[in-house]
């Protein structure tokens, strides 16, 4: 609650208690004028700027209070003499505890079904990633041997990886058909340098005259210089070597020089 001093203007902030222990009176802390607290008491203040607090005129009616919060029991009338009562006899349940449902400790939920079901979606995840970037993790050099050490325990077999720049010719040669006129018979060995198995790579020859000018080329597909199925299947395995034999047209006797190329 708030009050204003008539004399220098100053607004206060005070209780009820403060008000009650003078009937009103105070006097000013500012300029130690007396006066009388209720004349303008107010809740709250006006908007600012203002000058005087709201005054509040004593005449009238005085209002009639009908919002009640509380009120003391009344006391009954004392008796004279009453006579005593007898103690109640003792009850054989009175020490007995009786706990209320809601003060039983709850159970506990069970977690594991959650648990379990996040661990086997985290799993499947990983695997979806291994198998997104398998070619990567197969041909890397840390966790390739770690997937062919697994694969070989649990007895499975890891997919092909092509890297054409671990194969190397061992030897090669190229010479007249000995049964197919107008045709050549082109040989080759091809290593693989990598660690790990690699599928038959697309072959293309070059064939080339003495000037080093271009007469002929060729892409053969695995399926096209292997006629093992089962050799094509396999691939070649790391360290292996395998033998290529090509059958290409003559152009014309004037190649004597050939270029190998893998895709």
């Amino acid at each position: 609650m708030y009050a204003q001093c008539p004399e220098c203007l100053t607004v206060f902030s005070l209780n009820a208690e403060t008000i009650a222990r003078a009937c009103g009176i105070v006097a000013c802390g500012h300029c130690d004028a007396t006066f009388d607290a209720l004349s303008n008491l107010s809740d709250q203040l006006p908007p600012e700027p203002f000058q005087r607090l709201r005054a509040w005129d004593k005449g009238g009616q005085p209002p009639r209070l009908d919002l009640a919060v509380y009120r003391p029991p009344t006391e009954p009338p004392a008796v004279a003499d009453a006579p005593v009562a007898a103690p109640a006899p003792l009850d054989d349940f009175a020490d007995l505890v009786v706990a209320p449902r809601f003060a039983r400790k709850p159970e506990k939920k069970r977690r594991w079904p959650w648990i379990t079901a996040c661990s086997l979606l985290l799993l499947a995840l990983v695997g979806q990633l291994g198998w997104a970037k398998r070619e990567a993790l197969i041909s890397d050099d840390s966790t390739g041997p770690l997937l062919r050490q697994a694969c070989a325990t649990l007895g499975c077999q890891l997919p092909l990886v092509q890297d054409t720049s671990r194969l190397s010719l061992v030897a090669r040669d190229v010479q007249a058909h000995p049964s197919v006129p107008g045709a050549l018979l082109i040989t080759a060995n091809l290593r693989n340098d990598a660690a790990f198995a690699q599928p038959y790579p697309v072959v293309s020859v070059t064939l080339s005259d003495a000037n080093g000018n271009k007469l002929a080329m060729r892409r053969l597909r695995p399926a096209e210089y292997l006629g093992d199925a089962a050799v094509l299947q396999k691939g070649i395995p790391p360290g292996g070597s395998a033998a290529l034999m090509l059958e290409v047209e003559d152009p014309g006797g004037k190649a004597v020089a050939f270029e190998f190329g893998f895709e």
